[in-house]
Order: structure tokens, then sequence, then C-alpha cells
């Protein structure tokens, strides 16, 4: 058996090496994200060599998320480092470039003062601290402290009641698109994504060279979360500053409600952050943990993500294995297939809906069902199957090695290289050929094949076909 679910593994200082990155590979990592926030272009450029490498090496495809940073806010310096702020006192934030003290601190974030008003909440380093706006002018934000506690040189600031008027892309993000793409990342993460024109602005710079991933970790991306999964080719629930941002009770049902949408779209979704954060010093985790990622597994996400617990923690190969091994008992739970089809997908009316749908009957009513094979240039056809949810492994063929890199991110997909196809009767062998070597089926089981005849037109699902192994 293998996951359906996939993982994913931030690279970073504790995972740099090439066999650090294998062992990950072993444990179970089928994507690799590279977090532009920290490290140097030298750094990503050495771990993307190494990935692709042993992808190679392994006649494998694995999978390069390239992370940008985003407009992330943050206060200026203090004359001692920190200040220790107490509930009551006012504060003020400014545009002054002057070191900071206990009455104020620099702000060098001039598109904030335009749109803040008075009764807003700012939240500082991560939401430990909370000031109320009481006074607004051009150049200087005067707050009382609602939550004290210490503050030091150059904390973030979360702004949750107001769209900023600021791009997802800054300067820095856009120096680091450029470096990404040229060194051939697979997918683009864009952070603090507001509304679908930012994802718009990204594309056109991006083009066809990625596929982009949103992040949603902001209450004005929930509100538009139908544009931005309609905008974007896959989502993530970024649980870290949605939880501060949003009411942090809000957060499981704000996760089920972005999964959903994205299932119902047939867009891949990650859930992210804190989700084996005691492995990152514990070679255990906690019962809460796996209890989060069997929940993750069973709302029907298709990449599940490990940050700190893989990139700078004492434990990365065992918090992926462990992670792999809650991924395995949970689908293997007789009650799987009933969480995954509480999700009553909608049928459109087009013929690759017809097919998709029939398919997963099929792998319901079959008696060996071991797996499902597509044949997809594009990798749509792929994504269409894996949209089902249908408990077997889906063998993505493609003669694309750029599709092929990308589909490591979707459910239950294994994706292969293949030759090109002309006729419908070349398809079964080349599909059983490649099952057989990635150890997705046996003799005396079942494979179910779907793609598009003519083949290399895309949107033209129309096969379905049963094979008997012999």
């Amino acid at each position: 058996m293998i996951p359906l679910t996939k993982i994913i593994a931030t690279l970073g200082p504790a995972t740099s090496s090439e066999q650090q990155i294998s062992a990950l590979i072993k444990a179970g990592v089928s994507v690799f994200r590279l977090n532009f926030s920290h490290g140097t272009y030298e750094d990503h450029l050495k771990r993307i060599k190494i990935i692709r490498e042993l992808a190679k090496n392994n006649k494998s495809h694995y999978t390069v998320l390239a992370d940008m940073q985003g407009p992330k806010l943050r206060v200026g310096r203090f004359q001692n480092g920190s200040i220790n702020l107490k509930k009551g006192q006012v504060f003020v934030l400014d545009a002054n470039k002057e070191t900071g003290n206990e009455k104020r601190v620099q702000l060098p974030h001039p598109e904030i003062f335009k749109v803040l008003k008075p009764k807003m909440k700012l939240l500082l380093d991560d939401g430990k601290i909370v000031l109320e706006v009481q006074k607004v002018t051009r150049c200087q934000i005067t707050t009382k402290v609602l939550v004290g506690g210490t503050l030091s040189d150059h904390k973030g600031v979360n702004v949750p009641d107001v769209i900023l008027p600021i791009s997802a892309l800054t300067q820095k993000d856009k120096k680091d698109l450029k470096f990404a793409l040229d060194a051939q990342a697979d997918w683009i993460c864009l952070s603090f994504i507001q509304k679908a024109s930012d994802i718009q602005t990204a594309r056109r710079l991006i083009g066809n060279k990625a596929l982009i991933l949103a992040k949603i970790e902001k209450p004005a991306a929930v509100q538009n979360i139908a544009e931005i999964v309609s905008a974007a080719d896959a989502v993530m629930v970024a649980r870290g500053d949605l939880g501060v941002e949003c009411p942090i009770a809000s957060v499981p049902g704000l996760q089920r409600k972005i999964i959903a949408a994205c299932r119902l779209a047939g867009k891949p979704v990650v859930v992210a952050t804190q989700m084996l954060e005691s492995m990152i010093k514990s070679p255990v985790p906690t019962r809460a943990e796996v209890s989060d990622i069997a929940t993750a597994v069973c709302e029907g996400a298709d990449a599940i993500m490990l940050s700190a617990e893989t990139a700078t923690g004492k434990n990365p190969v065992q918090a992926v294995q462990t992670m792999r091994e809650v991924i395995l008992q949970t689908q293997s739970d007789p009650d799987y297939h009933q969480y995954l089809s509480a999700l009553r997908l909608p049928l459109d009316g087009t013929i690759a809906c017809a097919i998709t749908s029939s398919m997963r009957r099929m792998i319901q009513s079959l008696e060996h069902p071991a797996c499902i094979a597509t044949y997809s240039v594009s990798g749509k056809t792929t994504l269409r199957v894996a949209r089902e949810r249908a408990l077997v492994p889906i063998l993505g063929m493609t003669i694309s090695e750029k599709t092929a890199n990308q589909m490591g991110l979707i459910w239950g997909v294994v994706p292969v290289l293949t030759k090109t196809v002309k006729h419908i009767g070349e398809v079964a062998p080349l599909a059983i050929e490649h099952a057989q070597k990635k150890h997705l089926i046996k003799r005396k089981e079942q494979m179910i094949i779907t793609a598009g005849y003519p083949f290399g037109h895309q949107g033209s699902t129309n096969i379905l076909h049963i094979v008997d192994i012999d």
C-alpha cells in the first residue's frame, strides 16, 4: 500500500545534503518545499539539483515547490533590542526611522496608515500582542495595548480587519520568482493572497512555466475563497497566519470549508503548519498531532506539509515516517471511503465527468481493483480522476516531464514519463508495463484505464477501459 495523501517536506539546514534528502524520499516525501523567506539562492539551487539527480537515479518524479515570502509586515528595531508592553498603555507606530523605545517604534509600511481606522486591531508577533487603534494620521498610528508582552526587533504585524492595498508580490518576491522559474521549480506558492487579482498578477509573470498554489492565511482570502480557488491551480490552508488573523477556534471549520471548496472545484489542496510541531525536538508526536493528520486525510486533502519539522528539526526523517504511518493507517480504516464520500461532487454534464464518476463506481464494484491509469499530456485527465478519490493509486502517464513533476502534489498520483501513443491499443500494454514497474499491480488484479481520444487534445477525456492482469 502506498500513501494516497502526499507528504510535503520543507528543506533547510537539517535537510540539505544528498544523503538527507534521499532519506526523506525513502521515508515517503513526494514534494519538496523551498522556503524563500530563508536561505540563499545558492542553497536553493543546490537542493533542486540534488532532487532532480535523485529523481533521475530512482527513475521517479519529485515535485519542487518554491514558496515566496510575500508582503510580510514587520516593526522596526528597538534601542535595546526589545521592550515590554503593558496592558492599557498607549503605544505609537510611526514612520520615524529612529530606533524604537517603550513609547513608539517604526512601522515601515505606509500602506497600512492609509486604511486603518479607530477600533481596528493590530496583532504583533504572531498574535501574542494585541493593539487597538485609537487614532490614525498620515504617518502615525496611536494604539492602546489590549494584550501586552515582550516585543523585539522586526517582529511581524498582522492586520486582520481590512484588505491592505499591497501587491502579493514584493520586489523581493519578483526577484525570487525569476530565480525559481529559471531553476525550473514546478509550483510557485504565493503568500498572503487576499483576492483573485493577486493570482492573476503573478500569472502574468509566471505564464505556463509553473503552476500556482495560493496560501489562504488572511480573512479576506477566506471571504474570497471561491474566486481564489477558481484562479489558482491549487490552494494551501496555511494555518499559521490564518490562526493569528482569524479566531483560533474557527481554524478547523475554515480548514473543512477550504478543502471542500477545492474538492468541489477539482483543485488540489494542501494542509500546513504545526502538523508535527512537537517532533521538532521530540522523536515522538503528541496524540493530538496524530489526530490532526488523520483529520486532514479524512477530509480529503491532497497533501499535508511539514515545515520546521524537516527544515530545522532534530527528527526530520522520523517526522516523515510518522506522517506516512498515520496516512496509511487512516486510509486502511474501513470507514475511510465513507469519510471521503461525505462530500457529494456535482455532475456537470460533461463526458469527462460522466467517465470519471463511472470510474469511481467501477472501483467500488470490482472484486480486485489495484489502480487507475491515466494518459494525459497536460495532466488534466489525471487531476479529474484524482478529484473522485477512488481509494486506489493513480498511475499518471504523460509525455511531458514538466507535467510528471507537477503531478507529484496530487492525491494518489504516481507520475511516470512515457512515450507518445497514436492508437488506443497502445495504451493498455504501456499502462500495465509502468504499473508493474511501480509495483502498483499484480497478477489476477484489475486496472481501469482512462484517457482522451484523439490523443494530444486537452479536455477530451472519453475512454474508460477495464484490464484484467493475467
